[in-house]
């Protein structure tokens, strides 16, 4: 997160800007996205963040076998498809068209076809208690303004009993630059700075922008909706893994968590 460019920055944003902001740059971004990462994702894989961790090993959503699942923020679907593959019932979602085509590309290739839906995560088109288990990696919740209204959401869909599940970079990763190398190591930001992270073009207004929230933040959103929080997975950087994925990397993985994965239950 530099600062150096005068497009880049933090400051408050709208939640309209927000969402077209993330409409915007993952209907373009997405082919170099696939490109880039696809072949680390799969097209039948779960794998909840940059670490490698996989849910045929994790087993964070508990079992998948005829349930009905909802993925928020698909992206291009890998992880909905394994979980299909496992025998759930699961329904793929996303802002982006430019994601959900290369979803549909997906489900053509592996042969494992789920259903996709583009859908405002703050906004999902289903009935109340309509899943057994909601979850992303990685997808909606760093984007939203109000992540605290999509924890009601999601929340609204799930059915007592059921599990959300999700992926965001650690928030302690906010202290630092998002530099894979030795840069990257050196606090500069305050843990405590919410503004959100912005790219702007020259003339304001908003490509990109992530949010940010801390640990206590995510906990206060999640009990507020009526969630219980079972736990928080903090995944360590594998021996094996020497791959760099924009501000992740073996450098930086070995030293302090980059991804945390918030385990809830809707009682």
């Amino acid at each position: 997160m530099s600062d150096d460019d005068p497009g880049v920055g933090r400051r408050a944003v709208t939640e309209a800007e927000a969402r077209r902001a993330s409409r915007g740059w993952w209907d373009q971004d997405a082919d170099a996205y696939q490109a880039e990462h696809g072949a680390f994702l799969g097209e039948v894989e779960f794998r909840w963040c940059p670490e490698g961790l996989r849910e045929g090993d994790a087993h964070l959503l508990g079992p998948v076998a005829g349930k009905r699942i909802i993925e928020v923020g698909a992206g291009a679907a890998a992880a909905s498809r394994w979980l299909a593959a496992a025998g759930a019932e699961v329904v793929a979602t996303d802002l982006s068209a430019g994601m959900l085509r290369h979803a549909v590309t997906g489900n053509t290739a592996s042969g494992v076809r789920v259903p996709l839906v583009q859908a405002d995560a703050q906004a999902l088109p289903f009935p109340d208690e309509s899943f057994d288990i909601a979850f992303t990696a990685f997808g909606a919740v760093p984007f939203v303004a109000d992540s605290a209204a999509l924890m009601r959401e999601v929340f609204r869909v799930v059915r007592p009993g059921g599990r959300w599940v999700f992926a965001v970079t650690h928030p302690m990763r906010w202290i630092f630059l998002d530099d894979p190398g030795e840069g990257g190591l050196v606090a500069v930001h305050s843990y405590f700075d919410r503004r959100p992270y912005v790219e702007s073009t020259a003339a304001g207004v908003p490509t990109y922008v992530e949010q940010h929230r801390t640990l206590g933040d995510r906990i206060r959103e999640l009990v507020g909706a009526g969630f219980v929080l079972e736990d928080l997975v903090e995944p360590e950087w594998p021996d094996d893994n020497a791959q760099v994925w924009g501000q992740w990397s073996p450098l930086r993985g070995r030293l302090f968590p980059g991804t945390a994965i918030f385990v809830t239950a809707r009682p």
